[in-house]
C-alpha cells in the first residue's frame, strides 16, 4: 500500500455504455475514440464505484487499481472528513450523449425507497457542455399540473405539455433532486454529477421500441410513487454569458446535501486547496484541456482533456489548475 501522504491527482479510464438513444457528440465534440459497437454509445461513466462498474486509475503509481479498491485502501485520506460511510465512493460522474430524447423518468428519494422496499436514492445535476440548435431540457412538473392530469397524459406525446421545458444552452446547469420528473432532449451533451445510485423508473418512453422491436419496460407504479408533486421550483441555473480577463467562480449547486458544484471560468492559473472544504475535489475540464499540479510549486502535472475528470484526494491540500489555451477555459469543480 502506498503511503496515503503520497496520494496524487488521478484520472480514470472511461466506461462506455450502449444506449438506444445514444448520439455522436462524444466523438464529434470531445473527439474521443469510441469502442466499435452495434448500438450507439450514450454514456461515458467517468468515475464509478459500482459492483458492476468500476473505474480504473489511468495514471501514476495506482494505475490499474479500481476506484473501489483505492476508496477501501485510503478511506478518509482520499474522501475527507465530511463523508459518513467509507464503504464506497459517494458520487457517480457521467457524460450523457443524447442523440435521441431519453425516456421520461424519475429517481426515488430515501422515503420512496423505503415504501417500495427497493432502489437507491438519486439526486443529480446536469451541466450542458454542448447542444444542437433546438435541443431541449424537460425537468419538473409545470406549476399548475395536477396528479390527475399527469396520469391522464402519461402514455401520450402531449405529456410534454405538463412539464417545464427549457431551451438547452451550453453553460446552463440543472439541479434534479430525487422525485423530479425529467427527460434529456435530443442533441445534448451533458456532464452529470449524481449520488452513487443506478435506480431509474421510466414513466414513458415516447412510444420507442428497443433493439428487439419491443417497447422497453415501464415502471408506472414505482415512478408515480417516487414523483415529488410538491416541488415545482425551476431546476435551471443560468450560466454566465459574458467574457472578462480575470478568473471567476460561480456557485452552481450550494444547498444540496450530497454535493457542491462550482463553475470556474479561468483565464490564468487557479490555486485551490482541499483542506478548505475537508473533501476530495473533482475537477472536470469542459471546453479545453487543463493541467493540474499536485502542489502549487510542483513541476509534475496531470493533463486532462475536455470532458475528462480528475479526482483530487482530500489530503492533497493546495494544488493548481492551469489552462492550456488563451481565452476562457471552463472547469467544473465538485466537492462534498
Amino acid at each position: 500500500m502506498m503511503d496515503p501522504a503520497e496520494l496524487y491527482p488521478m484520472k480514470f479510464v472511461p466506461l462506455y455504455r450502449e444506449r438506444i438513444w445514444g448520439g455522436h457528440a462524444l466523438r464529434d465534440v470531445l473527439h474521443r475514440t469510441l469502442p466499435e459497437t452495434s448500438a450507439p454509445i450514450g454514456e461515458a461513466w467517468e468515475l464509478a464505484d459500482r459492483e458492476d462498474a468500476q473505474s480504473v486509475v489511468a495514471n501514476g503509481e495506482l494505475a490499474g487499481r479500481t476506484l473501489g479498491e483505492i476508496t477501501a485502501l485510503y478511506g478518509r485520506a482520499l474522501l475527507g472528513r465530511k463523508i459518513a460511510k467509507l464503504d464506497r465512493f459517494p458520487l457517480l460522474v457521467k457524460l450523457i450523449d443524447a442523440g435521441e430524447r431519453l425516456s421520461l423518468q424519475v429517481h426515488p428519494d430515501a422515503n420512496a425507497c423505503r415504501i417500495l422496499g427497493k432502489g437507491e436514492p438519486k439526486t443529480e445535476m446536469w451541466y450542458v457542455i454542448s447542444s444542437y440548435p433546438g435541443a431541449k431540457i424537460l425537468a419538473g412538473l409545470s406549476p399548475r399540473t395536477t396528479q390527475l392530469q399527469l396520469k391522464d397524459l402519461i402514455d401520450k406525446p402531449s405529456v410534454e405539455s405538463v412539464l417545464q421545458v427549457y431551451p438547452s444552452m451550453p453553460g446552463d446547469a440543472y439541479y434534479i433532486p430525487s422525485g423530479t420528473l425529467h427527460a434529456i432532449g435530443a442533441g445534448n451533451l451533458l456532464l452529470e454529477i449524481q449520488q452513487n445510485s443506478d435506480t431509474t423508473y421510466r414513466i414513458s418512453d415516447w412510444g420507442r421500441v428497443g433493439a428487439d422491436g419491443k417497447p422497453r419496460e415501464l415502471h408506472l407504479v414505482e415512478g408515480l410513487q417516487s414523483i415529488d408533486f410538491t416541488n415545482r421550483v425551476s431546476p435551471r441555473i443560468v450560466g454566465a454569458v459574458d467574457r472578462v480577463n480575470y478568473n471567476r467562480k460561480f456557485n452552481v449547486i450550494s444547498q444540496c446535501p450530497h454535493f457542491q458544484v462550482q463553475d470556474l471560468r479561468l483565464v490564468s492559473p487557479w490555486c485551490d486547496d482541499t483542506a478548505v472544504q475537508g473533501s476530495f475535489h473533482l475537477v472536470t475540464a469542459i471546453n479545453a484541456p487543463v493541467r493540474i499540479a499536485r502542489r502549487i510549486d510542483a513541476p509534475e502535472k496531470l493533463r486532462i482533456d475536455a470532458g475528462e475528470t480528475a479526482l483530487i484526494p482530500a489530503n492533497l491540500g493546495a494544488y493548481r489548475v492551469e489552462p492550456e489555451r488563451t481565452g476562457e477555459t471552463v472547469v467544473i469543480r465538485t466537492t462534498l
